[in-house]
């Protein structure tokens, strides 16, 4: 199988990652979690010769879908996001678009995906992994088997997602961390809504998380 690229854009106000994911010789791409600028993103994908297929969202946070509405008429493609996303999508107040801008912004997906569903593209496919705290919604997009994991807000390098936002829960998080994320297989690479990549076996270790449930080691 020819081998997966993935390029990372940091945009938006708070410095959110875009990932444009492709296989190598491709022309297909799909886009996850468009922080903002769209015209950024159309040049960047008009470079690496892809043109997206698809529009992931990780989660509902204006500082992820500000430009996805966009890609979504210049591309003529779907937007996909968890169907517990769908009142924290519709609302300016929620997903903190208002509070943190003063510019409301409100989206609606056009597929509503859950846990488990499968996700098949021409040269892509993606496992849903619903992985609530952060929101309600929020969900990991995996690749089994090339194990790379695009985690959104739920899981950063060395940290995790703030839960004290509308829909956010800490007993949530610490399920979707310790229950779901930390039991893939240890080489999984995960690439998160901000900040740097990192790994499964890395994250179990020295993840600030681990050390608030009382397991591993204290950073």
């Amino acid at each position: 199988m020819s081998e997966i690229q993935i390029k990372r854009y940091a945009l938006g106000p708070v410095a959110a990652n875009c990932y444009v994911v492709y296989r190598k010789g491709s022309h297909h791409a799909i886009v996850i979690d468009p922080a903002d600028r769209a015209d950024v993103i159309a040049a960047h994908c008009r470079d690496l010769g892809v043109v997206p297929e698809a529009v992931l969202l990780t989660h509902g946070h204006f500082d992820h879908i500000m430009a996805a509405d966009e890609i979504r008429k210049k591309y003529q493609v779907s937007i996909y996001a968890c169907k517990k996303e769908k009142e924290l999508l519709a609302s300016a107040d929620f997903n903190l678009s208002k509070p943190f801008t003063g510019r409301p912004y409100t989206l609606e997906a056009d597929v509503w995906v859950g846990d488990g569903e499968k996700l098949t593209f021409t040269d892509l496919s993606f496992e849903v992994l619903e992985t609530p705290g952060h929101t309600a919604g929020s969900v990991c997009y995996y690749m089994r088997e090339e194990a790379i994991l695009f985690s959104g807000d739920t899981l950063f390098a060395g940290s995790y997602g703030r839960v004290d936002f509308p829909t956010s829960s800490p007993a949530d998080m610490v399920h979707s961390l310790r229950d779901i994320l930390f039991l893939l297989p240890e080489e999984t690479l995960v690439y998160p809504g901000h900040n740097e990549a990192s790994d499964i076996k890395t994250e179990k270790r020295y993840n600030a998380a681990v050390a608030s449930w009382g397991g591993g080691r204290e950073r």
